[in-house]
This record gives C-alpha cells, structure tokens and sequence, in this order.
C-alpha cells in the first residue's frame, strides 16, 4: 500500500462507516500507544466536516451495510519506543462480515490506521464509507526521515508536533532534530544549562526545555515516530563556544589570535572530557539508539593558523594532512559514544576525509554524485541514508515532486549486498528561510513524494497515478489541520484551510 492512499472512483462493493456505531476494538496485545492511536483516528475519521454532513442525512442504513468495527490484533507485546529494527508490516482486511486489522508489532497497527483512515470516503449521498479490500503492506526502507532545523530559525513546540502529525500521515517514521548549529544553541542541557543562556536567541523563550524535549519524544513515540537528536561537531559548533570558553580553537593572524574562532579544538584534553559528560547526557534524554553527530563542512583553516595545533600535529606526525587531525577527534568522539552505548550516524564528509568508522555507523549522503557516493560508502560495509536529492529548502517554481518522487535511491553500481546496505533516506528543510510562518507547507506535501518513494515498491512508478494521488493526499492533509500547499497547479480542495467554526 502507498503511503498516500487514494480513494477508488468506480466502487464495486461498499460498506457504511457510521459515527454513531463504529467502534476501534484490540483483539490483540494492547498498550497506551494503541488506545491513544484509536482515540485519535476516530476524531481523524469522524472530524468536524463528517458532523457537518451528517446533519442533513436522513436516510437509513441497513445493519448488513454497515462497519461497526475494525477489530486490531496486535500480535506481539508493545515495544516501549520505536526503533530502526521494528517491523512496520500490517495486514487490513475489509469484508461485508467486518474489518480486521492484523501486524505483527505495535508499529505496523499505526501504519495500518492510518491507511484504513485514508480508504474512507464520502460517497455521493454524504454517507462515509469503504470499500471492500485485502491489503498486505510493509514498508521498503526502514529508515525514512525529515531534517529540521531549529537553529537557524527557532520552531514553537506546537509547530514540531503539527510536522509530527504531518509525519505520521505520511508514514515516516523519523525526526532527524538538527536542533542546534552556529546561529543558536536552543537546547536546554540538563548538566550545561549555560549553553543555551548564552547560546540560544532568547534563553526564555527560544529555548527548548527538558520538559519540551520529552514532550516531543513523547508525541513522536505514540505516532511510531523515531526522534534522531543532530549536535554537529567539531564544526558548526560557534554557538557551544559562548558557554564553553575552552571549547573552540582561538584563531590567529600574523601569529596573534585575531579575536575569531573556529572548530572545536580537538588537541586537548578539556575538549574530550566535556564531550564524555555532554554525550552522555545526550544518551539518557534522547531515547533513540542513534545520535546524529555531523562531522560536515569543517574548515581547517583556523586550526592551519592555530601555533599549539601546528605543534600537535608535529607531535603526532600528522605533517600537514589536517584531515587526519579531524579523523583523530572523529575517532575519540565515536569512542565516547560507543562507550555510552549509543549508535552514531555522521555525514558523508566524514569518511570523504578518511576517518576510519566503527561497523555499526550509518553515513548520510548529502553532496552531488551521490551514486558514486553510495558505492562508495557500501562498498566499505557501512549502512548509508540517502538525502542530496531531496533537499526541500531548494525552491522553485512548478511541480516539484516530481523529481523527488522520480529519484530511485539505489540506482548506483554495486552488489545486491551493497544495495542492501542502502537504509532508507530522508528530506531535509534547512531554516535559512524557514520559521513556523512557512514551514509547514514548505514541506508539504513535497515531502510526500520522498515518503512515497521510500515506502512503495520500486515497481511503483506511475506518474500520472502519483500525480492524482499526491492531490488527493494534500486536501487530505489539509481537512486534517496541515497547511500544506498546492501541489499540481490550479485546483481546489473540498475543504480548504480555515479558521472558522462548525
């Protein structure tokens, strides 16, 4: 099954979903993430434009017609958090005697509501309704993301739980949080509070709080959603450097320090001491098994000007190769997380510059020509995610989607074992230009055409039925609350984005 459903226009057979009597029912295990999804799609469901219609039906509808229930079977215990390994499979049956709904996890029953609430309807006589159907579904990637930045601009927490629930619309089932950068450091730490005092926008109100932070794991966890925290170092780590004084490497010109700073210095001890105690920190409040630890774009040009560097490189007969000074620091940062037990995930940049990874390490593709990239990465046995081909803040004017939804991820030269090594992907919204004004249908539905392409089958490739589709799916979203933008040009939607009452 897609991850945009479409609602068939020729019906064959049909049954009545009514407010009034249907019901979701647990024939299986049962946990809080269950009943909290039941809660949720029966007001997804039988939302305010379903009451609205309702008032002017009068016809009745015979009990043979009717759905009173989808019955779930969950068939193994609840997992407490959503990981890289939890199956997503799910069968969705729908017959005249009734609707079942069977997965083998907690995560693929999430799955399966939200595809059994895309297949209802209204039909012509204002009635909801679905079709008879057997679905067998699973998605083809694991590992199926959206970047956010929150640094370059801050993002409300009510604006992070509205892409969530755009998210779990879409069935993507990761948050990769780039919640911090050089332009500001909004993370409250538990153990280095003057990080944001001194390195957020605002330390009140463009901060985010141990409270928000497990807020949004929490809101992420009930829609089988991953949250993948980035702290990208040693680069882009300016804002660290206010509360941390000892952090960055000083600069120099003319053999004086210019008043400039640049990467994290990765020559002393201090440097190594703090990461030990910020990593594990990061370990306890971040549930997910990954951290995202960057390692992109780093400039060696202060560490080049820097005299206690030059003689550390001397030191440890480096010459003049500062990509072996960045694998040295990369080598330390991964021992450290190892040592927490957490799993790590870098951009490209890093094994372009050498650094020897740890097996379990998950390298992010972002840079052009990234086929040869990915043979590249695979070829060496690491797992690799996809993103250089849907970067969402590239804008411009007509469909885009259309390459998104086009781009086959594993179109490179390799063994089947290395395509295999090909995870998932995710889209990416870089906050240049983004804030909660425009965020949301910045998006969406665009990402929807990445979501598509990393669930579906390779074999799904139709344009003319993702082009309806994708349509479809956007006047979905947008009687749901999203604000996602049009997506094919000139059209309506039965139930455009407002602000008014019933």
């Amino acid at each position: 099954m897609l991850s945009m459903a479409s609602s068939p226009l020729l019906v064959v057979v049909t049954v009545v979903v009514l407010r009034n009597t249907f019901q979701f029912r647990a024939s299986g295990s049962t946990c809080d993430i269950l009943y909290e999804a039941f809660d949720r799609y029966y007001r997804i469901v039988f939302d305010k434009f379903t009451v609205r219609r309702g008032k002017k039906r009068l016809q009745f509808v015979p009990a043979a017609k009717r759905l009173s229930s989808l019955d779930v079977a969950v068939q193994n215990p609840c997992e407490r958090y959503p990981s890289l390994e939890m199956d997503e499979s799910y069968d969705l049956s729908v017959s005249q005697s009734g609707a079942t709904l069977t997965a083998p996890a907690i995560w693929g029953a999430l799955r399966g509501l939200e595809t059994f609430s895309q297949l209802i309807y209204f039909s012509s006589d204002g009635y909801l309704q679905i079709n008879l159907t057997e679905i067998s579904d699973q998605p083809r990637f694991r590992w199926r993301g959206i970047l956010l930045d929150t640094s370059r601009h801050f993002l409300p927490k009510e604006i992070i739980y509205q892409n969530l629930d755009a998210m779990a619309f879409n069935k993507i089932n990761v948050f990769h949080w780039h919640i911090v950068d050089d332009n500001s450091f909004p993370y409250q730490s538990r153990d280095f509070p003057e990080m944001s005092i001194k390195g957020a926008y605002d330390p009140y109100t463009h901060v985010y709080t141990q409270g928000d932070v497990s807020d949004v794991i929490e809101y992420a966890r009930l829609r089988g959603i991953r949250v993948t925290a980035e702290f990208d170092t040693p680069g882009h780590s300016q804002s660290w450097g206010n509360a941390i004084t000892y952090l960055l490497t000083k600069c120099y010109s003319g053999g004086h320090f210019n008043g400039n700073y640049g990467p994290i210095d990765p020559t002393v001890s201090t440097t190594y001491q703090f990461l030990d105690s910020f990593i594990k920190e990061l370990s306890e409040v971040f549930k997910d098994h990954y951290l995202h630890l960057g390692g992109d774009e780093v400039s060696f040009d202060c560490w080049k000007s820097n005299p206690n560097i030059t003689d550390f490189m001397k030191k440890m007969g480096f010459g003049s190769d500062y990509s072996k000074l960045e694998n040295h620091y990369m080598a330390k940062l991964l021992e450290i997380v190892d040592r927490h037990k957490t799993g790590a995930v870098v951009w490209q940049d890093v094994i372009d510059n050498g650094v020897q990874l740890h097996p379990d390490t998950v390298v992010e593709i972002w840079r052009d020509k990234e086929q040869a990239e990915l043979a590249k990465v695979t070829a060496s046995g690491l797992r690799a995610i996809l993103s250089s081909p849907w970067y969402l803040d590239y804008i411009g004017y007509g469909e885009q989607w259309e390459s998104y939804y086009k781009y086959e991820p594993i179109n490179f030269n390799g063994t089947d074992a290395q395509k295999a090594l090909v995870i998932g992907g995710e889209a990416c919204l870089w906050a240049e230009y983004v804030d909660s004004t425009n965020v949301i249908s910045r998006l969406w539905p665009r990402a929807s055409a990445v979501a598509e392409r990393l669930w579906s089958p390779k074999t799904v490739t139709d344009m003319n039925s993702a082009s309806s589709r994708i349509e479809e799916h956007r006047c979905r979203m947008v009687r749901r609350g999203i604000n996602a933008e049009p997506a094919i040009g000139p059209g309506f939607c039965p139930y455009e984005a407002y602000s008014g009452g019933e």
